[in-house]
């Protein structure tokens, strides 16, 4: 701990002005609700339902199993991965296996160490905190927390000047569960303090298939087989992705249907929503078809993409790309973004000249 990290006592920040969130009613969420909160209700609340990731599922109730038994706080849990794979429902669920209580909050809201401080005391013995977007915490921030989860401890410099003095605050000992999707943006010494480290990965189409008839289940939506697969192939293996589009479909079962998603108002419902087969939504085709119609198919500057196709470079990279490159429509070289022949392909394109696969 850098003992020049101090903060004074009057600094200290409550739960309710950290963004801490508040547990959620799901008795209470039967009907009336947003789409944020019909999210929540749809999360499993244990091992049993949670669907995929079957290796860092079985490993991850074998820690939590362990620790229960012994009585004590679990290891650190670092998820890392794309968004939407489920990192903050595994850590509710880490919470609910170990029958303790859980506090939520995100790297950009923990700006100076009083409000870190603030989270950490209010911990109950073997309780989680868990930070999502781990990656984007202060550097005053991340040092300080460094004694919190080896030493459990704390120290805070009250008052300033001549009359200032040093206290140490012993923490009850607890679990941080932290979440990222761009663990390269880790520190060393971070990534180096969690004793559990797990990847998650997109899902295939049958596990998706089965998440959505599960959560058409508990929304109360008559659905076929047929249409929910239908609906996780075009989820760029997100199940996050398969229940929006699942709300959306839904909408249109009502309004042009009779209320039961069958595939062919789901195939109209995803059509509309410019969803296409392959789960490409209109900003993925439009860098595609950006790429080969201008550019020949690249290699071709990220940047430069970004501003032919009227989006920002940093979205493109994180959002939009790694689907791209996952699914095998794009390639990163030395000189830039490439299209592949499938990406070709798939927009019907033939080469006709430089790029990959064209003849200069």
């Amino acid at each position: 701990m850098y003992k020049g990290m101090c903060w004074r006592a009057w600094e200290f920040t409550g739960p309710a002005e950290l963004g801490v969130m508040e547990d959620f009613d799901l008795r209470g969420a039967a009907e009336g609700h947003s789409d944020g909160e019909v999210e929540r209700v749809l999360r499993p609340s244990g091992f049993a339902e949670f669907a995929g990731q079957r290796e860092a599922l079985e490993n991850l109730e074998v820690f939590v199993t362990a620790a229960s038994r012994r009585g004590e706080s679990m290891d650190h849990v670092l998820f890392h991965g794309p968004p939407g794979l489920g990192k903050t429902t595994l850590a509710n669920i880490v919470a609910a296996e170990l029958g303790v209580g859980i506090k939520t909050t995100s790297g950009p809201v923990l700006d100076k160490p009083g409000d870190l401080a603030g989270l950490l005391t209010g911990l109950e013995p073997r309780d989680v905190l868990f930070i999502d977007e781990i990656h984007r915490l202060s550097a005053v921030v991340e040092e300080y927390l460094y004694s919190a989860m080896e030493d459990y401890r704390i120290d805070l410099v009250i008052d300033t000047g001549p009359n200032a003095r040093t206290v140490q605050i012993d923490l009850h000992p607890f679990t941080l569960v932290g979440a990222t999707t761009r663990s390269g943006l880790l520190t060393a010494p971070l990534r180096a303090r969690f004793g559990i480290n797990l990847r998650l990965h997109y899902y295939d189409a049958e596990t998706l298939t089965g998440i959505v008839q599960r959560s058409a289940g508990l929304l109360g939506i008559p659905i076929d087989h047929e249409a929910a697969y239908e609906i996780a192939g075009r989820s760029r293996g997100t199940p996050r992705i398969a229940n929006a589009l699942l709300r959306r479909v839904r909408d249109f079962a009502e309004i042009k249907g009779d209320g039961t998603i069958e595939p062919g108002i789901t195939r109209y419902a995803l059509d509309a929503l410019n969803v296409d087969k392959k789960g490409l939504d209109e900003m993925d085709n439009r860098i595609l078809g950006t790429l080969i119609d201008k550019f020949r198919g690249g290699p071709v500057g990220i940047s430069t993409i970004a501003t032919a196709v009227g989006e920002n470079g940093g979205t493109l990279e994180e959002v939009y790309e790694p689907f791209l490159i996952q699914r095998g429509f794009l390639v990163r070289t030395p000189r830039g973004r490439q299209a592949t022949e499938a990406a070709y392909r798939h927009l019907g394109k033939v080469p006709t000249g430089g790029g990959l696969f064209g003849v200069d």
